[in-house]
């Protein structure tokens, strides 16, 4: 019967938002223009939405005197600090494409993201912790021929760019406004996929206007509620339903530090009465784990999202009754698809908030599918969990062919994750069919670091698989063959990645075979130096690497 397939479509009883994403929010300008709109902590900042709606016009002014044109690519490379709020609202305003690169990007990196996108522009933080990203651009900066600028926060960079201002008026940049589509592409955000380098999802004012909004009406978002936003802005969590889910509803976003620190995060609550709270399980766990916890006055939260892993039952327990967070919910879904899918209600059981990613959003179809046959399996059944909807991508920047494998012609998102949908339409992500290795809530492509790691002068063959790890949830671990006489160990190829690639992409553990375990027709076996390296490293007991 039909009913018992693995299919459900959201509820359409409130219709999507057809604006662009300035059309939006100069609609929140004006219906709360006095209340609270951003407040950066560890930058002094707090505007309310007409403040914030001046500065974001003033950065809109300026790029648009920088000759920038729609569809132009400006590429943002910076933790979370008010700049970021104000180049995302910025370039949405002029039409512009908002490349998102992540902070702990290095040179190569940097250099690939920047030529792939062909981005006109660079916007950065002079630096970050250990980075230094004027530095860093001034290794890469011949190699990146589109490039025609690059300006530094806290720099005469960024107060000679904004001094351009004065020369385009206000109704310049809202002819400009006025002229986009909500179906014009307006953020690329860099993913891992399973083969390669990173592709560049592509993604829409529509896509990403709706995904915040949607996520913040299952949230009960109104005028009056304010936002901790711990999660980096790079990524769509930070970005759509953290900084879009509160403009699309008047909300304040609250950013309490520049990368995550449970005090910081904590302090934030307390002292901003927030009534929300964004964070992946590894962060709610440190911010019960502060020694001082119960000094801090968390008696405002009533909501949040957790997300990016699975939550241990009694973590949920602690974060609903010593966080006060009775309606934290679960989502679930990835860069492709703007990202969320499914999230659960605020009313839904302890059980169904850690045993699942809850159910459809409004106006999304998802089904469970057959890998093999494509067809659509019975509830119950575990198979390739795939949705469609407006929030699918418009597609990977300048690779059809990876487009094309990923959506399917009828307009399914392939998402390459395992997963069951019960009788109620709770899924619950079961493994994963790709290769990917998730640390932390990154998403990390082994392949990535293979051809990285194959151009190290003593390495023949490199095979890189996730272990389980407490912390994170997976780590990375390196199976490497080396050449004949020469010496090779954890810390000499942990060196030779440090600076070159992210932080998070560098082997925690490198092991030295003399060859693979193979299939018979010379496929690598991966489960099996997954099962070799968890036992020769003695983390059996830390869970699963499904």
């Amino acid at each position: 019967m039909e009913s018992q397939l693995a299919v459900a479509t959201g509820r359409l009883d409130t219709p999507l938002l057809e604006t662009t994403i300035d059309e939006n929010f100069r609609a929140t300008v004006a219906a709360h223009g006095d209340r609270d709109a951003l407040v950066v902590r560890h930058q002094g900042i707090r505007w309310t939405y007409a403040e914030l709606d001046e500065r974001v016009d003033e950065l809109a002014r300026a790029l648009l005197a920088g000759g920038l044109e729609v569809g132009d690519r400006v590429a943002l490379w910076s933790p979370n600090r008010y700049e970021w709020v104000l180049t995302q609202y910025a370039t949405a305003r002029i039409g512009a494409i908002m490349v998102c690169v992540n902070p702990a990007y290095r040179t190569n990196e940097l250099e690939f993201a920047l030529n792939q996108s062909g981005s006109r522009m660079l916007l950065a933080a002079p630096e970050f912790k250990t980075s230094d990203y004027r530095a860093m651009w001034g290794e890469v900066s011949d190699s990146c021929p589109t490039v025609e600028r690059a300006v530094f926060f806290e720099s005469s960079d960024w107060s000679d760019l904004l001094s351009r201002a004065d020369s385009v008026s206000s109704e310049e940049v809202a002819a400009r406004s006025a002229s986009l589509a909500n179906s014009d592409p307006i953020n690329i955000q860099y993913t891992s996929g399973t083969t390669g380098l990173p592709k560049g999802a592509t993604l829409t004012h529509r896509n990403i206007l709706n995904n915040g909004f949607f996520v913040g009406e299952t949230l009960g978002y109104t005028e009056h509620d304010r936002v901790c936003i711990p999660v980096p802005f790079y990524h769509c969590f930070g970005m759509v339903m953290g900084n879009l889910g509160s403009t699309t509803h008047g909300s304040t976003m609250v950013i309490p530090n520049d990368a995550f620190e449970p005090v910081s995060v904590l302090s934030a609550v307390s002292e901003e009465r927030c009534t929300s709270l964004y964070g992946v399980p590894t962060m709610f766990i440190a911010e019960l784990a502060v020694d001082d916890f119960d000094s801090y006055d968390l008696s405002s939260l009533r909501t949040g999202i957790m997300a990016g892993s699975p939550c241990p039952v009694e973590v949920m327990r602690q974060v609903i009754d010593r966080m006060n967070m009775s309606e934290v919910t679960i989502a679930y879904g990835m860069t492709e698809t703007s990202p969320v899918s499914t999230q659960t209600g605020k009313d839904d059981s302890i059980e169904k908030r850690v045993a699942t990613v809850g159910r459809v959003l409004p106006h999304v179809e998802i089904r469970i599918a057959d890998p093999d046959t494509g067809d659509t399996v019975e509830r119950g059944v575990s198979g390739e969990f795939q949705t469609r909807g407006y929030s699918v991508m418009r597609g990977y920047w300048n690779e059809p062919e990876k487009t094309a494998a990923a959506i399917d012609a009828d307009g399914w998102m392939h998402t390459g994750d395992l997963a069951v949908m019960d009788d109620e339409g709770y899924v619950n992500i079961t493994g994963r069919i790709k290769d990917l290795i998730i640390r932390g809530g990154e998403n990390v492509s082994p392949r990535e670091i293979e051809e990285y790691l194959y151009t190290h002068p003593d390495i023949v063959d490199v095979q890189v698989v996730g272990v389980p790890d407490a912390r994170y949830g997976e780590e990375i671990c390196a199976f490497v063959q080396a050449r004949p006489g020469s010496e090779v160990d954890t810390e000499s190829v942990r060196a030779f990645c440090s600076g070159r690639i992210a932080h998070f992409k560098v082997p925690r553990y490198v092991i030295v075979v003399d060859e693979f375990p193979m299939t018979v027709t010379g496929k690598i076996q991966k489960y099996l130096l997954r099962e070799t390296a968890t036992e020769h490293l003695g983390l059996e007991g830390f869970g699963s690497t499904a």
